[in-house]
């Protein structure tokens, strides 16, 4: 949703297909840009020359004539766009030249969803589009509101009221959890919910930047401070000062470094390589990982002051395949989310694809089930999704007396017996997937609890766990 008063910024994405690349687009709609995807430079340059775009996002994967061709069109004859190309390791020279035709910046591919938006960030804070800034800040607090959040697991909720006691604070937070559990999410809901949320949000992946650069890239470097560094350049932790830092896996950051971020923690100043004066910055850090620090400190792989110092107010993201009531509701939501931006009817889930979501373990956790929902939307031809639109590994694991039977047996049409067959069914997978409890069962099947109990004395379904709660 976007604010009425203000529009957000309008991208042309230039961008080459290739193998495997996740398209840009996707991040950039999700983070609450207007964004229109092109594949070729010819058509780019009609769409500059026909409409005001805010920033052109180029890649030289293209060719290289036409990229730096577009270059030279946009800075002469659409001043008021800004321009970013993306260059691979092959391609930094012809960055820099694009640079020297009036490029705005540059970003080295390959790169984290993290850097684009950072990048972009850097030209609103020039003050560019500084009109149009508080119409996404508006999108993003309320994205991350606790209100937005899906989740319904007695687990999940813990963990917002936690959330919510932390937000008003600047207490150090880390947050650990398997890949693809929401780590990010729950760290941008405590920035946007906290008084710091007027400032910026600055994610740095912590294995995704070289060695190399890491310390260039989180502290800044004077000119001069190594062959390379032609200006100064201010580094995301300073960037960030007056909102937030999100450390992502936080385990992977160099030894050498994790000594200058302690002092950073502990004194609130950085050096800037090359350097001698400290550079005062407030900033609030948040960290996260999918490691055990402990056993990284145990075995020297992490130090252990700063563990200690990260490690204020730790939370800890459950798997989805340890809070299954939360799977129906975030498929929903997909289902919703991805059916909007991919312009497809929403289906309903059928009591077979349903089925088969309780059923998967779920090792990529959130980020494999929307991945799933994604693709079953996109090859479903029904009115409702069905089986046949899931992946291999999920269709594999239906049983063989599976619901699917139940409903197509051709030799019984009783649709009232056949009715009740499925129901007990049901039931009995959802007993089944919360170890008992029919509190928890009840909403897996979205029935009431009430209801429920009915039903187990209705069908004779005495032989279930003891295991229960009161419901609330």
């Amino acid at each position: 949703m976007q604010s009425m008063d203000s529009i957000p910024l309008k991208i042309l994405v230039v961008q080459a297909p290739r193998p495997g690349a996740s398209p840009w687009q996707h991040v950039l709609g999700d983070a609450g840009y207007e964004v229109t995807a092109l594949s070729e430079t010819k058509p780019a340059v009609q769409a500059l020359a026909s409409e005001h775009f805010d920033i052109l996002l180029m890649d030289f994967g293209l060719s290289t004539a036409s990229t730096l061709d577009l270059v030279r069109t946009c800075a002469a004859n659409s001043p008021h766009t800004a321009s970013i190309v993306v260059a691979g390791a092959e391609h930094q020279e012809l960055a820099m030249q694009a640079l020297r035709l009036g490029a705005s910046d540059y970003i080295s591919a390959p790169f984290q969803s993290d850097e684009l938006l950072c990048a972009l960030r850097k030209l609103e804070e020039r003050g560019q589009f500084k009109e149009k800034v508080p119409a996404r800040r508006a999108n993003a607090e309320k994205k991350y509101s606790f209100s937005n959040i899906i989740a319904q697991s007695d687990a999940m909720k813990q963990i917002f009221e936690t959330v919510k006691r932390l937000a008003s604070y600047s207490t150090t937070v880390l947050i650990t959890g398997e890949s693809g559990t929401g780590k990010e999410l729950i760290a941008r809901a405590l920035h946007y919910n906290s008084p710091r949320r007027g400032g910026a949000f600055v994610a740095i992946n912590c294995g995704a930047i070289p060695e190399s650069l890491m310390e260039s890239e989180l502290f800044g470097h004077k000119r001069g401070a190594f062959t390379d560094a032609t200006k100064d350049k201010r580094g995301l932790l300073e960037e960030a000062s007056g909102g937030t830092v999100f450390l992502d896996e936080i385990g992977e950051m160099p030894l050498q470094l994790q000594v200058k971020l302690l002092r950073v923690l502990q004194e609130q100043q950085i050096r800037k390589v090359g350097d001698e004066q400290a550079v005062d910055i407030d900033i609030r850090v948040i960290a996260a990982t999918h490691r055990d620090l402990e056993v990284d400190v145990y075995t020297n792989r992490f130090r252990e002051d700063l563990y200690y110092r990260l490690n204020v107010v730790s939370i800890h993201i459950p798997p989805l395949r340890d809070r299954p009531e939360d799977i129906p509701l975030l498929a929903r939501y997909f289902v919703k989310k991805h059916a909007k931006r991919l312009n497809l009817p929403a289906k309903d889930l059928s009591e077979q694809v349903s089925a088969a979501l309780m059923r998967h373990s779920w090792r990529g956790n959130v980020r494999e089930l929307e991945n799933c929902i994604e693709r079953a939307l996109v090859l479903s031809e029904q009115e409702q999704l069905e089986v046949e639109a899931l992946p291999p590994s999920l269709r594999e694991e239906l049983p063989e007396d599976s619901s699917e039977k139940l409903v197509c047996d051709e030799g019984n049409l009783s649709i009232k017996q056949r009715t009740r067959e499925l129901e007990v069914h049901l039931i009995r997978r959802a007993l089944e997937q919360t170890k008992g409890n029919r509190t928890h069962a009840s909403k897996i099947l979205e029935i009431s609890h009430r209801a429920l109990l009915y039903k187990l004395k209705e069908y004779g379904l005495s032989g279930t766990s003891e295991v229960d709660e009161t419901p609330t």
